[in-house]
């Protein structure tokens, strides 16, 4: 058996990674037979690393999430060679670097991006890119990708490596897959990157190992006990070596000029490619000079990608319709003839908005031009003149198309010279609220979504059915349905509806931070929400908030904290809160992020308040006083001594005259004051139990009883924690459940510290 493997691993080096196979198809089938009937002979002996794996396995209820070792960046984009030139500069100026500067050049395959973990030179793990820093374990449908090694093709293999990929379908594998489809009457494929998406998300692999699914490497991630070479190339060079396929098209420039030559080769040769690219990408080859050019946000300064200019066609303008949102944003959605632009078939196009309609002067049965914004969203460019007659204008609704409700135009606020200033938006929206169906059914297919209260088996037709049959009207009502509710839906029995019920129940215990996203506040998204909750640690904090207090947590400026505060003190919003906290068993810290107590500063408050003519340095000056309380105790005399320019003093002055600014801004102190953020607040130990444990590595492994993974997962990754899926010599902790399996074993071997949920909650004092 073992001799058979190696021989069927040596056959997909040859193929895969060479492109020099040494047997038919036909006599690699055939070994791999023989592999199998003696795999289903002797079971008991079949390697982890056995090709026969490719076959797929058993269906999986869901995908875990899995925390890469190395985050996988996005990367800046360039449009034009102005913008490429622009990036060299900024390379050149940080590094004071006069002489050649090496690129590689790589074409950008439209595919999807993946990291393949290698322990011991045996694939130990497949995942998506997902946020960047977690994505979802697919390790079983990876394993079905031929292309993919099982085993590294070297005896000294890395103890750790990830290696990062895009996985694609070639066109022609896209054409057979959807001859296929054609033949059983299924449904086809609009593009190979969705196919090729589509087929990784599969929970049954033996699907995934049906389709002609590929994989080119481009980059190596995390590596323990590997000395890297000294460029990029070489790495791609013993990444080939150990059997990964690379794109034959890669080439080191070390000029702009060999950069544009480059791609203008690539953009002339793409519509002959049996791969779709949608674009260059230049990374800096010396990993010396990475390292000394860094990151800015969540993006390498040693990278960018150059795209290929969106494609353009002409077709005919039917119809417009106006879609709800779940915040109530009216959307007009152009209907057109269905025409083929950037590999797919287009029949709708994006308006934006009233202003976007006007401004291209569209009306019904106009020719347009369609372009495929970045390749992805289809957008109307522009109106073909025509002598034609022309259609009915377009006109866009004062009525909800869904509720009949009132469409009114969006206010957008601002505060100018310390004043909240009110100007129209170029949006509308559905003021009906949870009184629109299209409203109520986006809001709770967000709110069981599995960032939020994960209910499994409640997606988007399921929350329709229950919407039109009156079954709910918000989603308290979710934790209120029934078994016999589920029976009298389409698609539901005995069994499923049961499942329904358990996982709405199941869903129950829910930590602060996916409750707060749950809630669908304007603005909020998963990282806001967890900022939130990991920096005021209670929902009753969190809803008695000044927009002020609110905006000394990262990551949240003016608009964001109005909207959490406006949303809080709206009576509707509030009311089904509190419902919400009857149904819900709702995990809390309970704690303020100590490190807030630091941050919070007079000064820094001063500058928030926007008076007119108060710069930070003048901010700092007024911050002796020690607090707003003193200022307006002495009367302002204190600013006579500051040496102020009169006029900043008057603006000052008028400022605090207003009543309304003065009630706010002694509020809001004694809110700080309150929740232990003020200047004057005791600063309390930073190395609470919590931060103590940033920066270890853990590992969840058993069934839990109190929590689910997600939710014991974001309480250590607010502490600082980095969750991982295997045991190695790196981990710090492994945190047990029942039926914990091998990795307990593991840890025990390896003298790591193990702890049980109880004692989690203790060291957490949740």
């Amino acid at each position: 058996m073992e001799r058979l493997a190696r021989e069927l691993h040596h056959h997909n080096y040859r193929y895969y990674a060479l492109d020099d196979p040494e047997i038919t198809d036909q006599e690699y089938d055939r070994l791999l037979r023989d592999l199998q009937d003696l795999e289903d002979r002797y079971p008991h002996l079949q390697l982890a690393d056995s090709p026969t794996q490719r076959i797929g396995v058993a269906p999986l209820s869901a995908f875990e999430p899995v925390e890469h070792l190395q985050p996988m960046l996005s990367l800046d984009n360039a449009f034009s060679d102005d913008e490429l030139h622009d990036f060299e500069r900024r390379i050149r100026d940080r590094l004071q670097w006069q002489g050649d500067l090496e690129l590689v050049c790589e074409p950008k395959l439209d595919g999807v991006a993946i990291s393949l973990l290698y322990r011991d030179g045996v694939l130990d793990q497949g995942a998506t890119r997902g946020d960047g820093r977690t994505g979802e374990n697919i390790t079983a449908n990876v394993r079905t990708i031929r292309a993919v090694p099982l085993r590294l093709n070297t005896d000294q293999p890395p103890p750790v490596l990830e290696v990062r990929g895009e996985i694609y379908l070639s066109r022609s594998g896209f054409e057979r897959l959807n001859e296929d489809a054609r033949s059983r009457g299924d449904k086809l494929f609009v593009n190979p990157r969705n196919a090729a998406a589509g087929s990784l998300r599969q929970l049954d692999s033996r699907i995934t190992a049906s389709r002609p699914l590929a994989l080119f490497a481009y980059g190596a991630g995390y590596s323990e006990g590997w000395t890297m070479p000294d460029t990029h190339f070489q790495v791609l060079e013993q990444l080939r070596e150990w059997g990964f396929p690379i794109n034959p098209l890669v080439e080191v420039a070390i000029s702009l000029d060999q950069c544009f030559d480059y791609y203008r080769r690539l953009e002339a040769r793409r519509d002959g490619l049996d791969y779709d690219i949608d674009g260059i990408v230049y990374k800096v080859n010396s990993f010396s000079l990475q390292q000394r050019l860094g990151f800015v946000a969540r993006a390498p300064r040693w990278a960018i990608a150059r795209k290929f200019p969106a494609q353009e066609v002409a077709t005919r303008l039917l119809d417009v319709e106006f879609q709800v949102g779940r915040t109530g944003a009216v959307t007009p959605v152009a209907r057109l003839e269905p025409v083929f632009v950037g590999g797919v078939t287009v029949s709708n196009a994006t308006l934006h908005n009233r202003d976007e309609i006007d401004r291209l002067g569209l009306r019904l049965g106009d020719g347009v031009i369609v372009r495929r914004a970045g390749d992805v969203i289809p957008q109307i460019v522009r109106v073909v003149p025509s002598d034609d007659k022309r259609g009915e204008r377009i006109v866009f609704p004062e009525h909800c198309p869904v509720c009949g409700s009132d469409v009114k135009r969006i206010i957008v606020r601002k505060l100018v010279k310390g004043k909240l200033i009110e100007t129209e938006g170029v949006g509308y929206r559905c003021v009906g609220r949870l009184v629109c169906s299209a409203q109520l059914i986006a809001s709770l297919t967000h709110f069981v979504s599995r960032e939020a209260f994960d209910i499994v088996g409640l997606g988007e037709k399921v929350i329709e059915q229950l919407v039109h049959r009156n079954l709910v009207d918000g989603p308290v009502a979710i934790f209120n349905l029934t078994k016999s509710d589920f029976l009298s839906l389409e698609g539901f029995a005995d069994k499923s509806s049961q499942n329904a019920v358990e996982s709405i129940n199941s869903s129950r215990t829910i930590t602060l931070d996916k409750f707060l996203y749950a809630l669908g506040i304007p603005e909020v998204g998963r990282e806001t929400a967890r900022n939130l909750a990991q920096g005021l640690g209670k929902l009753s904090r969190i809803r008695i908030a000044y927009p002020e207090v609110l905006e000394f947590l990262p990551d949240i400026g003016m608009v964001v904290s109005r909207e959490i505060s406006n949303f809080f003190r709206d009576s509707h919003n509030s009311k089904v809160v509190d419902e919400l906290i009857e149904e819900v068993d709702l995990v809390e810290t309970g704690k303020l992020d100590p490190s807030l107590a630091q941050i919070a500063t007079i000064d820094e408050y001063l500058t928030k308040l926007a008076i007119p003519g108060v710069t930070k340095g003048i901010a700092k000056k007024i911050a002796q006083v020690g607090s707003l309380d003193e200022l307006f105790k002495k009367d302002f005399q204190f600013l006579d001594g500051l040496s102020l320019p009169e006029k900043v003093t008057r603006e000052v002055i008028d400022f605090f005259m207003n009543s309304e600014n003065f009630d706010n801004a002694i509020g809001v102190e004694r809110q700080l004051r309150d929740f232990g953020m003020h200047w004057s607040s005791h600063k309390p130990d930073v190395d609470s139990p919590k931060s103590s444990l940033e920066g270890q590595t853990w590992v969840v492994t058993g069934t839990l009883e109190a929590f689910s993974r997600d939710q014991v997962k974001s309480y250590l990754v607010e502490a600082g924690v980095k969750v991982t899926d295997s045991v190695s010599s790196k981990t710090d902790v492994v945190l047990v459940g029942a039926n914990p399996g091998s990795k307990l074993a593991k840890a025990k071997k390896l003298g790591i510290r193990i702890l049980t949920e109880d004692e989690l909650l203790k060291l957490l004092e949740v």
